[in-house]
């Protein structure tokens, strides 16, 4: 993808939330890499699935090994990771708290010049309704900036699976562990949203 000739800065997002009403949180994390080491990001991405015939790696399926070395590998490769954390989440209101992260999201992303984010495609219907949080939250934008947001399958992106693993070691920093956060310290920058769910 390109824009004007030069390539597009992309992001690429994931989400892990726990809702609950005492302290619930929602999770959007975005991984940014130079357009230049995409295609090497994505062939290491994918070597970490080993020798399991899954389709998509996914932070929830490994064991705390796995996700160490994941963490790992990810923090050497060159990129940096945004992630809006959204509170409270009460149970049925992760909806809500996504459109929350993702309007944030959409803004910080921004002023780093990423000019288009990338999710996890769910549904159709659920798919409309991140478009049309950016769309609003374009608006709070500079006249002129370009911005849009794209689903794809997430066996389809291995870019994806970096995003996954960032907001998997943000949950767990959440839920008391933050070892796996501690190894990319110094790519992520964290923002807190108010979801007023």
């Amino acid at each position: 993808m390109s824009s004007g000739g030069r390539p597009l800065i992309l992001a690429f997002g994931d989400e892990s939330f726990k809702e609950s009403d005492v302290d619930g949180f929602y999770v959007l994390a975005a991984a940014v890499f130079d357009p230049a080491v995409h295609d090497e990001a994505r062939i290491v991405m994918s070597e970490l699935r080993g020798r399991r015939r899954i389709p998509k790696l996914h932070w929830n399926e490994m064991d705390p090994a796995e996700r160490a070395a994941a963490v790992k590998t990810l923090a050497d490769l060159d990129g940096f990771h945004l992630v809006a954390i959204g509170s409270p989440v009460p149970r049925r209101r992760q909806e809500r708290a996504r459109a929350g992260c993702l309007r944030r999201l959409t803004l910080e992303l921004s002023a780093f010049d990423v000019e288009m984010l990338v999710l996890e495609s769910r549904t159709a219907t659920l798919n409309a309704r991140d478009v049309e949080t950016v769309r609003g939250a374009r608006f709070d934008l500079p006249k002129g900036t370009q911005f849009r947001v794209v689903h794809e399958k997430g066996k389809d992106e291995p870019l994806l699976w970096a995003a996954d693993i960032v907001a998997g070691a943000i949950r767990a920093t959440k839920d008391g562990q933050p070892g796996y956060r501690r190894l990319i310290e110094d790519l992520v920058y964290e923002i807190d949203v108010e979801t007023r769910c």
